[in-house]
């Protein structure tokens, strides 16, 4: 049984990675991940946050003592602190690099050109085998133009690619007038992977305490159907990789999720959930599957039930379609 198959350019030894999540915090969860079978592991995530406060800390360090008599020159700080989160992370790259056999890609999260490239670089330099920008925008203001939301993913992306050589996957939102045309547009300007979809924040209110609980909810199978979706009409029309996220919770999801044309399935939920070893337990379940239906490799499997082009236009008469039926089994027809 095959499951070997390519990502962003690498040669993986199966489909399912392991998502950027708290679960690869250390090196030995890295470790715990990649004993467990999973493909690859995206460390989690940096944050654009992280790298402005490092920078500034830095700075303010730096100038300490600047402005003393020269015969207290030499009172400057014995060296600047490295142990805010962006040093940090590179140094947990790169030991999590060298700790295991397969690929560890680096992530970043934030919303503004600034300093993405030349923290990629970094990333790079510390053995990242590629780079996945987690572009984590949600426009607020209705002054904001849905053109401007569209160029500063194309200005990020344009950024870190000018400033490594390894592969860079972009992990979108869902949130765009035109889906496929952002993802075409992507493509174009040299994304080597396309991660569907980010999960915005979305909080909670208490009644009693007049609050907001703005905590992070696991996802679950149900949260799949719109990325299945949209993977299933993109495979085949784009150069890039396509990474599939959200929902994963079994075998069953990732087959899923390879039948509609995913190159590979990340899961962060379900590890989280029942432990790193879970990964093991999906891909039992993908390679008993494929021996129950004779599939030997995984390109005999993917992309299967993706929607082909002539096909698109029969979207509206679906839903159509879809609509009747439950009406039907519900009121007995219209």
């Amino acid at each position: 049984m095959d499951l070997s198959t390519r990502y962003l350019g690498l040669t993986l030894r199966n489909p399912l990675l392991a998502a950027a999540s708290p679960l690869s915090r250390t090196v030995d969860r890295v470790r715990h991940l990649a004993d467990a079978g999973v493909g690859a592991v995206v460390l989690f995530s940096l944050f654009e946050e992280d790298i402005r406060r490092e920078a500034e800390q830095n700075a303010l360090l730096a100038a300490q003592g600047t402005e003393t008599y020269a015969e207290s020159l030499t009172y400057f700080p014995a060296a600047v602190h490295h142990d805010y989160g962006a040093s940090r992370h590179l140094r947990l790259l790169e030991r999590a690099t060298a700790a295991v056999d397969i690929p560890v890609i680096g992530s970043v999260n934030g919303i503004t050109p600034g300093g993405w490239a030349r923290y990629a670089h970094s990333m790079q330099d510390a053995g990242a085998a590629a780079i996945e920008l987690n572009i984590y925008y949600l426009p607020g203001s209705p002054h904001i133009d849905g053109r401007d939301v569209e160029q500063r993913h194309l200005d990020v992306l344009d950024r870190v690619k000018s400033a490594v050589t390894i592969p860079v996957a972009v992990k979108l939102s869902p949130f765009f007038s035109s889906t496929a045309e952002m993802v075409q547009r992507l493509d174009e300007a040299g994304a080597d992977g396309l991660v569907l979809f980010n999960r915005f924040l979305q909080p909670d209110i208490d009644c009693e305490t007049l609050r907001t609980a703005p905590g992070v909810t696991l996802s679950t199978p149900e949260a799949m159907r719109l990325p299945m979706t949209w993977i299933a009409l993109l495979s085949g029309r784009v150069r890039a990789s396509l990474a599939a996220t959200t929902g994963v919770e079994g075998s069953t999801e990732v087959i899923k999720y390879l039948l509609a044309g995913a190159d590979v399935v990340q899961s962060a939920s379900a590890l989280l959930r029942h432990g790193p070893d879970h990964a093991a337990v999906m891909l039992d379940g993908l390679r008993a599957w494929m021996r129950r239906k004779g599939f030997a490799t995984l390109d005999e499997v993917r992309g299967l039930l993706a929607v082909p082009e002539d096909q698109v236009a029969r979207e509206r008469a679906d839903y159509v379609g879809a609509v009747r039926e439950a009406n039907s089994h519900a009121y007995g027809g219209w």
